[in-house]
């Protein structure tokens, strides 16, 4: 959420933050849903696009999101959390999450550069 929410939001305000934490880790840390830094990168396109009411138009905010999920998919092989990081552990075993939000945050920052 900071990595290009900061950037093209403004402020980040806490309780933005602390929705955001949960999704790290694959929802909680368990490494079995999607990815963190693909839901930080879709609640960044919600927060930009996205609808406030049932009656207004979500369909760009929907585009948005599929594209920027294909393209991390073709770039990590998955979209769910524990593929993604096996690509990403250290002979000890530990996995630093970095190199994933950086690609991530690349691909969000070029699909909205290009729109």
């Amino acid at each position: 959420m900071l990595a290009v929410g900061g950037h093209v939001l403004g402020e980040i305000d806490a309780r933005t933050m602390r929705m955001a934490s949960v999704f790290g880790g694959g929802v909680g840390g368990t490494h079995e849903e999607m990815c963190g830094a693909l839901s930080a990168g879709v609640m960044v396109i919600g927060a930009l696009h996205g609808r406030s009411s049932p009656a207004e138009d979500e369909q760009l905010a929907r585009q948005l999101a599929t594209t920027y999920r294909e393209r991390f998919q073709v770039r990590f092989g998955s979209t769910q959390c524990s593929p993604v990081r096996q690509q990403f552990l250290a002979p000890d075993g530990s996995t630093a999450c970095a190199p994933v939000v950086e690609g991530a945050a690349a691909i969000l920052l070029q699909m909205l550069a290009d729109r």
